[in-house]
């Protein structure tokens, strides 16, 4: 009887026919790039990274490029990424390393996971896909790849299921070929054994798969329980002058943090009021588009009113607008280049095509 090559072997020979090694943070690898890899890939797809890193990349091309750089403009080359938290967090590690470690990436394990914004996983995938060091890795792919092989029950998200996925994970992780190894993890997860349609016929370590041989591969990892998630309301105000509309900065926490939004109101009469004591007519009134926006813990049904202040023949000043750092005159077709929050954009996109039509 013909014995089985280990489980390692298999990926790690998997990956030298079929893994990817053109992506550009594979070329001239060196822990920054991976490490901004690694921070745009959560929660985003390959295809959609490759573009915003390539851009990222051009402007801040080290470590120092990017702990030097404004907030605002580290925010405004994630625009369209989503989870902002992430660049947040990416501007204040590059800092951190800048003053504490003089601009290089740390190369100590422990140094690298109390950076800002990186767990255990992202600091593994880091040094071992970038320096060979021993570490295991395990994002949502490969989550799902052991707990298919070894039909490990229950929601990841649980600690005591997540830690008998790390203890398979440290124990198939091999000490050498790391790189491949930990790379073609990734890859046969995101290519192969998929969330709803695993192609089982091309995984190296399908023969002795327990997900595949009860059937029933696409059972594991279970999914998180649902709960329903509650509705919340907000209504923007959108006010044009001059073809430009006025943006506010976002505290610094909480939703699209850093980023420009429209003065925003709990309540639509609140933001008539808010009209009326700036002597300004809501005869004007355009209500755009509402639309829904989904954040993880709950959805929130936008709506927005648009007033152009030349209509009205009100021509902005004090008290309406300060001078605070926080207020911008954002100009529609000259567009600075800050972080602007998703619904910001679309909003924004409706302006425009409104300005096209006139």
């Amino acid at each position: 009887m013909t014995k089985i090559p280990s489980f390692s072997d298999r990926i790690i020979n998997w990956y030298d026919i079929h893994g990817r090694k053109t992506l550009p943070w594979q070329q001239n690898k060196t822990p920054y790039k991976v490490w901004i890899s690694e921070i745009m890939l959560q929660q985003t797809q390959v295809a959609t990274v490759i573009p915003y890193f390539e851009k990222f990349m051009a402007s801040f091309p080290s470590v120092s490029d990017l702990a030097n750089a404004e907030q605002d403009e580290v925010l405004h080359h994630w625009t369209g990424l989503g989870y902002y938290a992430r660049a947040r967090n990416l501007h204040k590690a590059a800092q951190l390393i800048r003053d504490k470690y003089q601009g290089n990436f740390p190369t100590n394990f422990e140094d690298v996971i109390n950076l800002p914004g990186i767990g255990r996983s992202t600091a593994g995938a880091v040094l071992s896909l970038s320096l060979s060091q021993h570490h295991a890795i395990l994002d949502g792919n490969v989550k799902r790849v052991l707990a298919r092989h070894g039909a490990i029950s229950g929601w990841p998200g649980k600690k005591i299921v997540e830690n008998q996925l790390w203890e398979i994970a440290e124990r198939y992780t091999p000490k050498n070929e790391i790189q491949k190894y930990n790379q073609a993890m990734m890859d046969i997860g995101a290519m192969i054994c998929t969330r709803s349609k695993p192609k089982c016929e091309l995984c190296p370590v399908a023969v002795d798969c327990q997900g595949q041989r009860q059937g029933n591969q696409t059972d594991y990892p279970s999914k998180k329980p649902k709960t329903e998630k509650p509705v919340k309301t907000t209504h923007f105000l959108v006010l044009k002058q001059n073809g430009k509309v006025l943006l506010k900065q976002r505290p610094p926490k909480g939703i699209w943090g850093g980023l420009w939004c429209f003065p925003e109101f709990e309540t639509a009469t609140e933001l008539e009021q808010y009209l009326l004591s700036n002597k300004i007519s809501t005869d004007n009134v355009l209500y755009l588009s509402g639309f829904r926006h989904t954040f993880s813990h709950y959805h929130l049904d936008i709506s927005a009113s648009l007033v152009d202040l030349n209509d009205n023949n009100h021509q902005v000043n004090e008290p309406l607008v300060s001078n605070s750092y926080s207020e911008l005159w954002f100009n529609l077709n000259q567009p600075e280049k800050v972080g602007l929050a998703a619904a910001t954009e679309k909003i924004l996109a409706e302006v425009r095509s409104i300005e096209d039509e006139e």
